[in-house]
């Protein structure tokens, strides 16, 4: 489960690119649903990816336990590129898996992303919906005020 949970973690991420061109320099950081990874999006060259620049001590040692010595800096998506109507499309890295899978973003407002990815082609697929933060590190129960 905490497998999956990172991969739609690095999904959910994706959502974010949709918001902004993939020229942009800065697309943001984005929280997952239990706030235990962020993902700040940026360009990347010619795409856009998403890098990991917070991961609480149990996403910590989840990534350890798969062979990672930290998740923090882990291009977690890769190549995104839009498909129109503020969709994206390209890879997603899944370090306790280590697996790269085709996953989707779809930006619903400036604040919050729905990402998508399917296991088996389009057979097993699981949505996680971010949100987008203001500060890699802002206190992670800002949630509750």
């Amino acid at each position: 489960m905490r497998k999956l949970i990172l991969f739609f973690t690095a999904l959910a991420a994706l959502v974010g690119l949709a918001a902004v061109p993939a020229q942009a320099a800065d697309m943001g950081v984005w929280r997952n649903p239990k706030d235990n990874v962020r993902v700040e999006i940026k360009s990347c060259g010619a795409s856009t990816c998403g890098v990991v620049v917070y991961a609480s001590p149990k996403a910590q040692a989840d990534a350890r336990k798969s062979g990672y010595s930290t998740l923090i800096g882990q291009q977690l998506l890769r190549d995104f590129e839009p498909t129109g109507n503020g969709n994206m499309r390209g890879k997603v890295f899944v370090p306790t898996l280590k697996v790269t899978l085709s996953g989707t973003a779809e930006f619903i407002d400036a604040r919050t992303m729905k990402a998508k990815g399917c296991v088996l082609g389009k057979m097993l697929c699981k949505s996680q919906i971010w949100t987008r933060v203001d500060t890699v590190t802002a206190r992670l129960d800002d949630r509750a005020s």
